[in-house]
């Protein structure tokens, strides 16, 4: 890496100096194209960031990809229902890597209002790797902003190479996840355990 300070003495002269991995995360954290995909009341703040007063093309997310197999950024923004989980981790396995899941809203992280019904799900974490989460029920499209800012900055820090790197650069991490099937009293699996694991409890 060159010096940060001869970095920009040579900014000043016009000449501009980077890296294959800064590049490379430059143009994947300004492209982000999310799904157009909506669960309950969330899903209008998040209409609501990309019309003209938040206006959500100025972070390059302005594409809302009518298919999943052209979206690399899934917004699970509402509540999920266990009726509707299996459907959510399906679009999310059709999805092309190297994608992304922001969970937006108290429902969409915890179950919400609705956490103590039986047949809503208590936080999508339980089946996709979430990267951002909002709080709020629901929260303003700025807080969607702000987990867009979020997430690029993530992506513009990931190493292309080591044991850090992301899961589309690992052969050995799977792009797919289980997608549960409807139990005759609950989700099976209830989770992926590859993924969240119950608290265990002290007394």
């Amino acid at each position: 890496m060159i010096d940060e300070g001869l970095q920009s003495e040579l900014k000043k002269q016009g000449v501009y100096v980077t890296s294959l991995q800064e590049l490379y995360n430059w143009g994947r954290a300004n492209s982000v194209w999310p799904l157009t995909f909506g669960l309950a009341c969330c899903a209008i703040e998040m209409i609501a960031a990309s019309m003209a007063r938040y206006d959500i093309s100025r972070f390059g997310a302005e594409v809302f990809r009518p298919s999943p197999r052209q979206a690399d950024l899934m917004i699970v923004a509402g509540t999920v229902t266990k009726k509707m989980a299996p459907l959510v981790v399906r679009l999310f396995n059709q999805m092309p890597e190297p994608k992304y899941v922001i969970a937006m809203g108290a429902c969409a992280i915890s179950g919400g209002p609705f956490k103590q019904g039986y047949n809503v799900l208590k936080g999508v974490d339980r089946y996709l790797p979430v990267d951002v989460v909002i709080p709020g029920c629901p929260p303003r499209p700025e807080a969607l902003l702000h987990a867009l800012i979020t997430l690029q900055e993530k992506i513009l820090n990931q190493p292309l190479t080591g044991p850090d790197r992301p899961r589309h650069l690992n052969a050995d991490v799977p792009g797919e996840f289980p997608v549960p099937a409807y139990g005759p009293h609950d989700l099976e699996p209830p989770n992926n355990p590859n993924l969240w694991q119950p608290p265990t409890l002290t007394r």
